[in-house]
């Protein structure tokens, strides 16, 4: 069932209690992005961007981490198609 509305804050509230009220909407929003076109955020991505945003990361981590998501991603969709 799809849902109307995006709930991440109450899936993952310790990740955004480290942040504060400002960082919380702009982490949200970008997330909601993708999540308006059918992206689901894995945990994985949310404590990414919470990370970056926050500043316990810089953006070069940012992408490695991301890069490194997206290959896994890519090769257990890989596998699933049996290739």
């Amino acid at each position: 069932m799809f849902e109307s509305q995006m709930k991440i804050e109450q899936q993952y509230p310790d990740l955004f209690a480290q942040l504060d009220d400002k960082l919380c909407r702009a982490v949200v929003q970008s997330l909601a992005a993708g999540w308006h076109e059918g992206w689901e955020p894995t945990r994985e991505d949310v404590e990414n961007l919470t990370d970056y945003a926050r500043g316990a990361i810089d953006a070069d981590e940012y992408d490695r981490r991301s890069d490194a998501a997206a290959c896994r991603a890519a090769e257990v969709a890989r596998r699933a198609a049996g290739l």
